[in-house]
């Protein structure tokens, strides 16, 4: 990935406790400073879980061979539709990760031509579960071997992650809890 350069994903939001509540924020420090947590835990909204993550890739075979490469599995599905080609990936727990090459971009010279930045409106980044740092530092040991930069493993009060980018500069994370 010349060129591409890993960053932090956590927000205070990122992870949840054990029990499957999130810690509660406090209101922000006058300072403009990191908004602290609280001990007091929240309860989580029973609202459905996500069952896909579609990411729009400008050279859907280079993705495909990549996704494949970092996933270590074949996809699931492959079909065009006709206003766009998508490449499904079954990830455990029954999520899956789709990439989605549209054709109106294939010609476009315009938004289809910059590369992915989360400072914009729309996605951030997306996350995989960790179950503890341990599974983390096997991630960016897999990295390495893969030869995908990444920012190593940050510590932060409601979680560890280890930042990466795809070849479309799309923001991953391995995300675990914290200890």
């Amino acid at each position: 990935m010349p060129g591409a350069t890993a960053r932090s994903n956590h927000g205070p939001a990122a992870g949840l406790l054990g029990d499957g509540s999130l810690p509660a924020a406090q209101s922000a420090p006058a300072s403009g400073g990191r908004i602290p947590i609280s001990r007091k835990r929240i309860r989580v909204s029973q609202f459905p879980a996500f069952t896909h993550v579609a990411v729009t890739v400008s050279d859907l075979p280079t993705s495909v061979a990549w996704y494949r490469r970092l996933l270590d599995a074949d996809p699931v599905l492959d079909e065009d539709t006709g206003p766009f080609h998508h490449v499904v990936f079954a990830l455990d727990g029954a999520m899956l990760l789709g990439l989605h090459h549209h054709a109106a971009a294939a010609g476009d010279t315009g938004s289809a031509a910059r590369r992915f930045d989360e400072r914009q409106m729309g996605l951030d980044h997306v996350a995989f579960a960790c179950a503890d740092r341990d599974e983390l530092a096997k991630w960016a040991g897999r990295l390495d071997e893969l030869g995908v930069a990444h920012g190593g493993i940050v510590d932060a009060p409601y979680g560890s992650g280890l930042s990466f980018r795809d070849p479309d500069n799309i923001a991953l994370e391995f995300f675990a809890p914290p200890a």
